[in-house]
């Protein structure tokens, strides 16, 4: 697995777990990073990894904000835990990080809809993503 590919899959397993336990995505970063640190059982948490997941921080309320506005259908509560969060993620990556091509982003987003989701997740997350795509000169703004 690339080394990206990795950093992304626990990013949004980071994601994910603030979600659940309803806390901030940071405080969760920094246990998985203390766990790394106490645990040698425990990977360390990559540096793309914490740029995932520190950048979707800075930005959580935009893209929360533009993922309830193109889902068509969904509120973002309704949205099954998996899908939210990989939108999250995939959205942050898609629009605040230039150096990654987008279908590089929306790829790696399905493919993980398909490992983690419902059988619906992947082309749910391929249109909105598609969508952001689409409009990503116009939607960057902190």
């Amino acid at each position: 697995m690339a080394a990206r590919t990795k950093a992304r899959k626990r990013a949004f397993q980071i994601l994910f777990e603030a979600d659940q336990r309803g806390t901030a995505v940071t405080a969760v970063l920094a246990d998985w990073i203390r766990h790394a640190r106490t645990d040698s059982r425990q990977p360390p948490v990559g540096e793309y990894t914490m740029q995932l997941v520190e950048g979707y921080a800075e930005h959580a309320d935009r893209i929360d904000e533009l993922i309830s506005t193109y889902a068509v259908g969904w509120t973002l509560d309704r949205m099954p835990a998996v899908d939210r969060n990989l939108l999250r993620l995939a959205a942050y990556e898609l629009i605040w990080e230039d150096e990654v091509p987008d279908a590089v982003v929306i790829d790696e987003a399905v493919q993980l809809a398909k490992e983690f989701s419902t059988d619906d997740s992947p082309s749910f997350v391929n249109g909105l993503l598609g969508r952001l795509k689409e409009l990503k000169p116009t939607l960057r703004r902190v």
